[in-house]
């Protein structure tokens, strides 16, 4: 059974999707983006400010669905420019210490002119 996640401590979906779903045992995130969850708009200038607010959004959608970021397995980020790379791994890092397997790959362009996008695959707890 598919079980659809929604919290209001992370921002609400800007299109027909869902914040998350959960199937048994494992949680499927949509993409986060660096909005605040409060106004919708985009938190920080830089890569490093916007992969906290990323972070801080796919926090709030796991515990709403049951999980934590401890309890990711995969994550599939974008970059909107590859020279950010190293900053955005700095943040990761911090965020992500399990160490969960990534594909990291830069896009031409991501929603609201955001620098970064995460989504993540996670066992719930």
């Amino acid at each position: 059974m598919i079980t659809k996640v929604q919290t209001n401590n992370a921002p609400a979906a800007i299109g027909p999707y869902s914040q998350a779903v959960t199937v048994g045992d494992l949680v499927f995130t949509s993409g986060q983006i660096p909005l605040d969850p409060e106004t919708g708009l985009i938190v920080g200038k830089d890569i490093t400010e916007q992969t906290h607010r990323v972070c801080k959004n796919l926090e709030a959608v796991l515990i709403a669905a049951g999980s934590s970021l401890g309890s990711v397995v995969k994550t599939v980020c974008f970059l909107s420019e590859m020279s950010d790379f190293a900053a955005f791994n700095d943040v990761y890092a911090q965020y992500f210490a399990e160490k969960p397997a990534r594909s990291c790959v830069a896009v031409k362009d991501l929603p609201k002119g955001a620098l970064v996008e995460v989504e993540v695959i996670a066992q719930k707890e």
